[in-house]
């Protein structure tokens, strides 16, 4: 009997190995900002490297607006992000990590420095949307697709990524090219927002009532407004926001937030460009 039962095991255990593998790769950082998990990719995980946060506390995250859609996030253990990277992120700045979009030039580059150690495309192969669920230190980036449609580019499913950042705490959001309306499914993927980063060119993207609308779901605490074109499309978009949304312009081109210093009621932040050198 106990032959037979050591034949048992040993046969057994080849079919066992494969599903233990299997149930490894698929453990992962939970989301503590999505509504309903869905996502089935891998997770990488690297080290953040230190070169370029200054005095940040743990719970810290300073956002700083270069220009255009490129916003540089970065924590207190020195990881840096760039939004929306079309090869500029600032004086002097290589990121841990770079998102893009394929809306139009503005938004992506074909020649991201080869220091990058995280390119991430906004689009994927064509019939494919682009799937990330990645772990950079102590950061969790993830993307919810949107399609591309407008003049610039024509139409392209899943060409757009709304990209979540899950970092000190907060859950940061930035819509990247969106030209319509999410979707109750895409809202859920999206989940809670404490930060939000919309375009308000008033038409290239989302129109400023749609926009507003998208504003007014995601109910995050911090607005920060970027692709405006200029001022009229900036005014446009803060009168339709209308009463109850405070409206915050305070002249500079970084701020820093931790999840005990949020406002306690939506506001606006108007942030400057940074560089001159990225067109707004």
């Amino acid at each position: 009997m106990r032959n037979i039962l050591l034949a048992l095991v040993l046969v057994t255990i080849p079919y066992l190995l494969p599903a233990q593998a299997r149930a490894q790769e698929n453990q992962r950082p939970i989301s503590t900002c999505q509504a309903v998990a869905q996502n089935s990719v891998p997770v990488i995980k690297a080290s953040a490297s230190v070169q370029y946060a200054q005095a940040l506390e743990p719970s810290e995250i300073r956002i700083t607006y270069v220009g255009h859609s490129t916003f540089r996030i970065e924590d207190a253990n020195g990881l840096v992000i760039a939004t929306d990277y079309a090869g500029f992120a600032g004086l002097g700045v290589v990121p841990d990590v770079v998102t893009m979009n394929h809306a139009h030039h503005t938004h992506f580059t074909i020649s991201p420095d080869p220091r990058i150690r995280h390119v991430l495309r906004g689009w994927g192969k064509p019939g494919s949307p682009a799937k990330h669920y990645l772990q950079v230190g102590d950061a969790l980036i993830r993307n919810v697709t949107t399609d591309i449609d407008n003049a610039f580019a024509g139409y392209e499913p899943n060409g757009n990524s709304i990209f979540i950042f899950e970092m000190g705490g907060l859950c940061i959001g930035h819509l990247g090219h969106l030209h319509h309306l999410p979707n109750d499914s895409q809202y859920a993927q999206i989940g809670r927002l404490d930060i939000l980063m919309i375009p308000v060119d008033g038409g290239v993207t989302l129109n400023a009532q749609d926009m507003t609308k998208v504003v007014r779901r995601l109910n995050a605490s911090v607005v920060l407004t970027m692709h405006a074109f200029g001022e009229f499309s900036l005014q446009q978009f803060l009168a339709n926001m209308g009463e109850g949304f405070p409206i915050e312009r305070t002249g500079a081109s970084s701020a820093t937030y931790s999840l005990n210093t949020l406002p306690t009621m939506p506001t606006v932040v108007v942030l400057k460009p940074e560089s001159p050198l990225v067109v707004e």
